[in-house]
């Protein structure tokens, strides 16, 4: 989770001050070189394991978060406001370098990143010549541009990885059939092989009924056992006609073994697998296509955490957490919160699946962060920007108002308390029960 703010509690002088390190050159070069070393070493290691697109996806994600932090930094310094570090990480810095009032670096700890805007609150100690570039006595509109600019940027880029999917990449067209392989029966020619049918053919129709359904040709091919079943197909965008005869599933072997047992009612088959084809969109249509699929996305997103935070949610998540043997299959336990490692289990399933299970991976997780970042809580963004509307809601013109911060500190660290103890329960099923392969 990242962070971009402070919330007025006593800091190490190193919060205030750019370290002795980022102004000495040796010790630039020594910690340019060591994180240079940890980096060769993580690629390495990741050679060794064939584990390279893995580690490229968590980097990916890890950029996202910077990116998120970048769109802070940018809004902040083009409002004037004074931004004195932008790190990834957190912990004991790696490396750092000063340019000009900002330090930029790397920490030990990459759980998120953080950019640091002075006097983000009342509580916020601040010199005296550094106060008219606060946060806090910024206007309004730069505050609230300021406090968006994080989730906006996620939003940015879910479109972009969507938008990416569907031109380049392609979906699954679930209203269209097509065959992926022929099978090979043990005693006899498949069906689908004597009728001249061919991987990637698409089924159009079945006795004159259109087919938009895997289930739609499997009803009509089940009950046609030795009866002609008329096809259309669409193959390289000409339509051609080719006639099946399916035969039943109780006479059929497969690897040695009957495909049915014949104490049951036998059923037509064919000798096919069929899977929705997947179909590239025109770059241009593409864009309207996005908008949609993100809105809907968004939208089952915000009901997701609101039922995740309703009492239904909370108690549905304790008897998880008290029986995850029992509850891991349950409806809705899919949805939970992932820790680190469950998401690094995510990038590489992801990974193993191709490039289109890893941009939907990607394009979940702008989402989510983008839309839970937005909570109007403190310390999340949403709590900096309710904080400015309703300080904007209070203010005269003679007078500024300006929120007791002090006041809010009891809830924020509830809301820190809630976050910390949901990343602890999702580690702890993330490391003893974790979920089915959903790219799988």
């Amino acid at each position: 989770m990242t962070s971009w703010e402070n919330h007025g509690t006593p800091e190490s002088p190193d919060r205030y001050q750019s370290s002795s390190s980022s102004s000495e050159n040796p010790k630039q070069t020594q910690s340019f070189i060591g994180l240079a070393v940890v980096l060769a070493a993580i690629a390495v290691l990741g050679y060794i394991t064939h584990s390279l697109i893995t580690i490229a996806v968590i980097a990916a994600i890890i950029a996202m978060i910077m990116i998120h932090e970048l769109g802070h930094f940018i809004t902040a310094k083009l409002s004037g406001m004074k931004v004195t570090e932008f790190f990834l990480g957190f912990g004991p810095r790696i490396w750092s370098v000063k340019k000009g009032e900002t330090e930029y670096g790397v920490k030990a700890i990459p759980a998120g990143g953080y950019v640091r805007i002075l006097g983000m609150n009342s509580l916020d100690p601040v010199d005296p010549e550094d106060e008219p570039r606060t946060f806090r006595q910024a206007s309004f509109p730069k505050r609230l541009v300021v406090g968006l600019a994080g989730s906006f940027m996620h939003f940015v880029m879910a479109f972009l990885l969507l938008w990416s999917l569907f031109s380049f990449v392609g979906v699954p067209n679930t209203s269209k059939v097509q065959i992926a392989a022929l099978s090979t029966f043990d005693n006899q020619v498949s069906p689908a092989i004597k009728a001249g049918l061919q991987p990637g053919d698409l089924i159009v129709s079945a006795d004159g009924h259109a087919i938009s359904s895997a289930t739609q040709l499997a009803d009509v091919i089940s009950k046609s056992v030795d009866k002609p079943v008329s096809l259309e197909i669409s193959r390289n965008g000409h339509l051609i006609s080719k006639t099946v005869t399916p035969v039943k599933a109780s006479d059929v072997r497969i690897s040695g073994q009957p495909l049915q047992s014949t104490d049951k009612s036998s059923t037509g088959i064919i000798g096919v697998e069929l899977v929705a084809p997947v179909q590239e969109l025109n770059p241009i249509g593409a864009v309207a296509t996005t908008f949609t699929n993100m809105w809907s996305y968004s939208v089952q997103t915000v009901q997701a955490l609101v039922s995740h935070f309703s009492p239904h949610g909370i108690s549905s998540y304790v008897q998880q957490l008290k029986n995850p043997s029992t509850q891991i299959n349950s409806p809705g336990a899919s949805s939970r919160f992932e820790s680190p490692v469950g998401i690094v289990r995510l990038a590489s399933q992801a990974a193993e699946s191709g490039i289109g299970p890893v941009l939907s991976l990607l394009f979940s997780i702008n989402i989510f962060v983008g839309i839970f970042n937005l909570v109007p809580l403190l310390p999340l963004d949403g709590g900096h920007v309710i904080v400015a509307i309703y300080e904007r809601l209070r203010s005269t013109k003679q007078k500024r108002y300006q929120v007791d911060i002090m006041k809010l500190m009891p809830l924020t660290y509830v809301v820190v308390m809630v976050i910390v103890l949901l990343g602890v329960t999702a580690l702890y099923l993330d490391v003893t029960h974790p979920l089915a392969n959903p790219f799988g």
